[in-house]
């Protein structure tokens, strides 16, 4: 099997260019056209090998596909659309080239989809491997979807299922302990964890539903808790949940008892939704656009404390510096 230490860096890069957007790759930097009217956004994520990956949860192609999900999401949760990326790529010597081919097929995959295209990175080599990912998008200002924005009555609108990228590492993880599962369920399930859908879509329905005023909101790579109490946090505001308005996948539930349903939903992680603070005629726009792809889970409110019920019972509190959030360190 051929690996990098036997073709070197060039012979590496001219198979990476294979996959690179031919007119704006090869120089010290790329130059893209973008217009006067909008503002450039830039995102970059990073995924490290037995960090957000390995070999027995995610093979290259998913790899691929998923660092590139990754950073549309970002565009996405800033009210953007994505013009273009560059790869940064670290490698073990012994790294096989059929691997490396595989994981920006799968990059090129998802970038086709959404129209974008690969303009340079930079390898090197490494202890580990990892994947380092710049996004370049475009957003008109007054469109741009910011986490501090929030205001006391705004509705929390969360857009498809969260949880079940959780699901999906726990069922590739440990497969004996869910045999019990349909297989539908568990493909449905692996399928969400190894191919996330970055929601550009919903960029484009909002503007469907014009005029609106202030939007904010971000992803939920870190989960919907997280993402929560981020946007409260940052806007000085608090929050009403409703337990009941959260939908839990079946899928998951096939999988668990409802508790442990609950957490993964909550602070799962890596489903690459949005969450999105909105006023309510923008809110239930959304709603019938979106219909079931679409819910209303809260409320913005004046007091920095945020509140999980159940009908008018507090369920819990989400703490600002919740516990149960994922943490890199």
């Amino acid at each position: 099997m051929l690996k990098v230490k036997d073709i070197g860096e060039h012979q590496l890069l001219a198979i990476i260019n294979q996959y690179c957007d031919q007119a704006k790759n090869g120089d010290d930097g790329a130059i893209l056209d973008i217009s006067t009217h909008k503002k450039l956004v830039v995102t970059t994520d990073i995924l490290v090998e037995n960090v957000h990956f390995s070999d027995r949860t995610t093979p290259p192609h998913s790899i691929g596909y998923r660092a590139v999900a990754a950073n549309l999401s970002d565009i996405a949760a800033m009210g953007g659309t994505p013009k273009a990326i560059t790869v940064g790529l670290s490698l073990k010597k012994d790294t096989e080239i059929s691997w490396i081919e595989a994981v920006y097929q799968g990059m090129k995959q998802c970038l086709t989809h959404f129209n974008c295209t690969i303009v340079g990175g930079d390898i090197t080599s490494s202890v580990v491997n990892t994947i380092a990912i710049t996004a370049l998008g475009e957003v008109h200002e007054s469109e741009a979807i910011y986490r501090h924005t929030a205001q006391a009555g705004d509705l929390i609108v969360i857009t498809g299922s969260h949880g079940l990228a959780r699901a999906g590492l726990e069922m590739l993880l440990y497969p004996e302990k869910y045999s019990h599962v349909s297989s539908k369920t568990k493909e449905k399930v692996i399928l969400a964890h190894q191919y996330p859908q970055p929601r550009l879509d919903v960029i484009k329905t909002l503007a469907n539903c014009k005029p609106y005023g202030k939007i904010t909101g971000m992803d939920s790579s870190d989960g919907l808790a997280d993402a929560i109490i981020q946007i409260c946090n940052k806007s000085k505001m608090g929050a009403i949940v409703n337990l009941r308005k959260i939908p839990i996948d079946s899928g998951i539930l096939a999988m668990t008892d409802f508790d442990t349903a609950l957490h993964w939903t909550l602070y799962g992680g890596e489903d690459f939704e949005l969450i999105l603070c909105v006023d309510s005629d923008i809110a239930y726009k959304l709603k019938q656009q979106l219909s079931q792809e679409c819910q209303i889970i809260g409320e913005i409110t004046t007091p920095c404390e945020i509140q999980l019920v159940d009908e008018q019972n507090v369920y819990s509190k989400l703490l600002l510096n919740q516990k149960n959030t994922y943490q890199h360190f």
